[in-house]
């Protein structure tokens, strides 16, 4: 019995070692392996999502100062997180995500995005804005990253300030969305302090047929800026920037450009453009100082992280150094297509050196925060730069092919009606059948200095030869005329208008057949305008449009605007600016251009020129909307039907009659 156990005994060893083992060699193998993390889970929802995921997220908030009672008004410090994921099947290119901020937001910092309109921080969200990716405005797939999650999504630190919701409120944003074009996002879903919605492709959206590339399709808009990598080399490359007015009545004098460099880049060289500092402090004492320590920076154009650049004027255009560039040397001029199309493009060069770790040729990064202004013209508001496919130019040989370029990016802007911006012009209505002129609106253009004046009190109703005075010099007529109208005068006087460009529209007459108008422009500023262009809506009258007889003429092509365009003729396109009056003492007179435009009844039946229809609805002077009257003249008792003279009188006379027999 004995000798049976012993190896019954010897088998259970064997067997544990042998597990020892097995154990030990595992361990012996990978000495240093530890068992990998478990992956992160995903947010809530992000796991029934087979679209774009956008979440929000508020990380907390701390009281500052100073401490009010008023709780709407005490500001609150907050932290929040916006995370765009592509969880679908096709890369998302140029994502833009809009966060519906509604409680007086304004941001300090966004981590990862920018501002749509390329502003500066702070900045004032309260309606909501649009963020966009920067560095990384394009999504992968998970399907081509194998799941690489830095590389499908997209994370926004924001930092900012916040009014009026007090603790245990949590102050989350009204609404969550992609505004890419093609995608449709329910109403975000809202949990505490964390709110996300899933956008899907719009089945019924279709997108213009594009050429197959592997970069984002080149956009439409009001102002196409194209940022064009002509040459690259190790540390620097040759850039043209080429701007081309999209906008029919779109326009640009004397255009500032600005944006913001990313990684301490400097201007070297620049042709047919000028920068307005040349200030090299900025490269000696910061980086670019440190790395090029023999390079002369005396001849550097530009050190400025947000230089201003301006067109050169017409001198320049042959200079060898400076000019000689198709479209460049224009004064800062970009009109519409409709005036002149060889006049609406802008074209200019610049070398530009960079820093590492991006000093090889292959390391392009675009300038940021693009912003274009110009003298009394639209306010344009400019997106990202989006890479698209290299821009192609004819060769320079003149030979019959193409060059590309390195690589392109393209900047779109839009004309936008700020709510803060006030106007630069404004129009006065008067009538053959009313002898008050109705003027521009109270403080139209703005009002510097409402202390001495009534900024909210109506505009008084002026004399017809007041037109031609300076508002300083229209007192002592606008108040004679008030009395002899038996009007009331407000006390403090309204104040001005204070606009460099007003527009009288005058109806003229109006027979059975047709009617006439006379529009007169009046330049109060100093500075002259070159190819000025007016453009008109009318409602009502478009279709009656016949001719107009100082000026040239043309309705625009889209007929839903109903707007006709005016310019000068060759030769009279020059809207002078303010002169002195003719002896010492006298009032300085305006520029002035005039011209009348007849209208046809024939295609406007129904038209009633004296109620309103012979009026514009809107009036843009050089792109700019010009502010308009609220009321229309109304024809006066010296102008009633004599029949209603007659009548009145033999009712007042019968109503004495009766009282008397009573």
């Amino acid at each position: 019995m004995k000798a049976l156990k012993i190896p019954c005994i010897l088998i259970h060893v064997a067997l544990i070692l042998v597990c020892l083992r097995t154990q030990i060699c595992y361990g012996q193998d990978y000495p240093d392996a530890e068992s990998p993390p478990a992956p992160p889970a995903p947010p809530p929802g992000q796991d029934l999502c087979n679209g774009i995921f956008l979440t929000y997220n508020f990380m907390g908030r701390e009281l500052l100062y100073p401490h009010l009672k008023n709780a709407s008004a005490q500001a609150w410090a907050f932290k929040a997180m916006a995370t765009v994921v592509n969880a679908g099947s096709e890369e998302l290119k140029a994502w833009k995500l809009f966060v519906g901020f509604r409680h007086r937001e304004i941001l300090v910092s966004a981590t990862g995005a920018t501002i749509i309109d390329g502003g500066d921080f702070p900045a004032a969200v309260g309606n909501g804005t649009t963020f966009v990716g920067n560095p990384q405005a394009d999504l992968k797939t998970a399907i081509e990253t194998a799941g690489d999650y830095p590389q499908i999504s997209a994370q926004i630190e924001i930092k900012g300030t916040q009014f009026g919701v007090k603790p245990p409120t949590i102050p989350m944003p009204k609404s969550l969305k992609l505004v890419n074009d093609g995608y449709l996002c329910p109403a975000a879903k809202n949990d505490g302090s964390y709110m996300y919605t899933c956008c899907k492709k719009d089945p019924k959206f279709k997108a213009p047929p594009v050429k197959s590339t592997k970069f984002a399709p080149r956009q439409n808009g009001d102002l196409l800026l194209s940022y064009d990598v002509m040459q690259a080399y190790g540390n620097n490359y040759l850039a043209q920037v080429t701007m081309e007015n999209e906008h029919p009545l779109g326009r640009l004098d004397h255009w500032n450009l600005t944006w913001e460099w990313q990684n301490n880049e400097f201007i070297s060289q620049m042709r047919g453009a000028f920068t307005h500092k040349k200030d090299i402090s900025g490269c000696l004492y910061g980086p670019a100082g440190k790395y090029y320590k023999e390079f002369d920076f005396s001849q550097v154009v530009n050190c400025e992280k947000k230089p201003i650049i301006s067109d050169l004027p017409a001198t320049y255009s042959n200079d060898t150094k400076l000019g000689k560039l198709p479209y460049c040397c224009r004064n800062g001029s970009l009109l519409p297509k409709l005036m002149d199309e060889s006049k609406a493009t802008s074209v200019f060069q610049l070398t530009v050196f960079k820093l590492p770790p991006h000093d090889n040729r292959t390391a392009l990064v675009p300038p940021m925060k693009w912003q274009i202004r110009g003298d009394l013209n639209p306010n344009y508001r400019c997106g990202p730069p989006i890479r698209v496919e290299p821009t192609e130019f004819p060769d320079p040989s003149g030979l019959q092919s193409t060059t590309a370029a390195v690589a392109s990016w393209q900047v779109v802007c839009n004309i936008t009606k700020s709510e803060i911006k006030q106007s630069s012009c404004c129009v006065s209505f008067s009538a053959y059948y009313n002898e008050s002129i109705i003027p521009c609106p109270t403080c139209a253009c703005g009002c510097p200095d409402p202390e001495k004046c009534n900024p909210k009190a109506k505009a008084m109703l002026l004399p017809s030869e007041a037109l031609l005075v300076p508002f300083s010099n229209r007192t002592n007529k606008v108040v004679a005329w008030a009395g002899l109208k038996h009007l009331p005068i407000p006390k403090p006087l309204p104040c001005p208008d204070n606009c460099g460009v007003s527009i009288n529209w005058h109806v003229s007459t109006d027979y059975k057949d047709g009617w006439t108008a006379r529009v007169t422009l009046f330049n109060w500023d100093t500075l002259p305008f070159e190819d000025w262009f007016l453009a008109v809506k009318m409602d009502k009258a478009f279709v009656g449009y016949e001719n107009v007889y100082s000026f040239n003429g043309t309705r625009l092509p889209n007929k839903e605007n109903k707007t006709l365009f005016f310019q000068g003729l060759e030769g009279l396109n020059y809207l002078v600016g303010l002169t002195n009056g003719t002896r010492p003492g006298e009032p300085q007179v305006p520029g002035k251009q005039q011209s009348v435009i007849s209208f046809l009844k024939k295609k406007t039946p129904n038209i009633d020129v004296q109620r309103g229809d012979g009026f514009p609805a809107k009036v843009y002077f050089n792109g700019e909307e010009c502010a308009l009257p609220k009321d229309f003249p109304k024809r006066d008792a010296a102008h009633k039907s004599a029949v209603n003279i007659v009548l009145i009188i033999f009712i007042t006379v019968l109503t004495f009659v009766l009282i008397q027999d009573r």
